[in-house]
């Protein structure tokens, strides 16, 4: 039996090649109680491939969901008793995800036009596991009718058990744009995720798409169960330190930009002692200090310095900077934006 306390108010998206360990790591210095995920993983490549690679984690990132894409029950049954293992919180299943090589496996956004194969997944994967087996999905894809693919869906695959649906609120379409585009150019419809929580309110319905800040957060969660932001959170990630506070109601202070990078760096100090590049942590904080006096240098330093065999000195020297600018900013008795 599945057991469901996961707090999603706010999530972070899956991304990938941005989502890895080390950016969930980072962000979870930001916001202690914002429901991270993984990139994308395939069901064959946990199957087959080196697992700790694919998704190790550190045990600060809790709580934290794993993303499977595929189409095979079997199979997904199979990653899902392996995610589960590694000691994951949730198993989200790709119904979203719009690229071309996802569609030549059959599996990501083209799933929204055969929602009994999904339904099928899902039961195959609830039966490998106790914990949440949720949806990440469109509204539609191509020449679909959302207000027909979307409800269609969500039933169909609510009946095999799942009670957890991500929306991202634009339909996919799948032949002619590009990944970049869908995420862009299908309009968004957010009045039509609502009409799915009121006609479903024993469902829970995440938002996603288009959000991109945490008063347009506050916004668009009313009379839904969650937001989840991807590349707001990632390029301006100093926005996950006020989620705690204004978004959770947690008693606690907003977390600053400087203290997240203090915060993170015995991480750094632990992961560089494993050999691991200190480009391959810093390359997700480059955003931190946006806006901010002295943001461009901050930017430069970890993203050429740190390159070649740098260590943690690279990842001092950058707050170093910061902190320059902002003395120098406030001499002038001018305030940082």
């Amino acid at each position: 039996m599945q057991t469901d306390t996961l707090d999603r108010r706010f999530c972070v998206a899956p991304m990938m090649e941005w989502t890895d360990r080390h950016c969930r790591a980072f962000h979870r210095v930001l916001s202690k109680g914002a429901l991270l995920y993984t990139e994308m993983v395939t069901a064959e490549a946990l199957i087959h491939g080196d697992r700790a690679r694919l998704i190790g984690f550190d045990a600060s990132e809790h709580p934290v969901a794993l993303q499977i894409g595929g189409s095979d029950p079997a199979k997904l049954a199979e990653a899902t008793k392996i995610g589960t293992d590694f000691g994951y919180d949730e198993i989200n299943l790709n119904v979203g995800c719009p690229s071309d090589r996802v569609q030549s496996g059959r599996f990501g956004a083209c799933l929204m036009r055969e929602p009994e194969l999904v339904a099928e997944c899902v039961t195959a994967m609830q039966a490998a596991t106790h914990l949440p087996v949720t949806v990440k999905n469109r509204l539609g894809v191509d020449d679909q009718d959302p207000e027909v693919s979307l409800f269609g869906f969500v039933e169909t695959v609510a009946k095999a058990g799942v009670t957890v649906f991500v929306v991202h609120a634009r339909k996919a379409i799948l032949k002619g744009l590009s990944p970049k585009d869908n995420r862009e150019i299908p309009p968004l419809n957010y009045d039509l995720v609502h009409s799915l929580k009121a006609s479903h309110p024993h469902l829970t319905m995440i938002l996603n798409g288009g959000i991109g800040s945490i008063e347009q957060a506050k916004r668009a969660v009313t009379g839904l169960d969650g937001v989840m932001l991807g590349r707001a959170a990632y390029h301006d990630p100093a926005l996950l330190g006020h989620v705690d506070d204004e978004i959770l109601g947690h008693d606690t202070a907003i977390v600053t930009p400087e203290e997240a990078y203090r915060a993170f760096r015995p991480y750094v100090v632990r992961r560089l002692g494993e050999g691991v590049p200190l480009h391959a942590i810093t390359r997700h904080m480059l955003g931190l200090f946006a806006g901010r006096p002295g943001a461009r240098l901050f930017r430069r330093h970890l993203g050429e310095t740190s390159r070649a065999g740098a260590g943690i000195e690279v990842y001092d020297e950058a707050l170093a900077l910061i902190e320059r600018e902002a003395s120098r900013f406030a001499s002038r008795g001018q305030i940082a934006a």
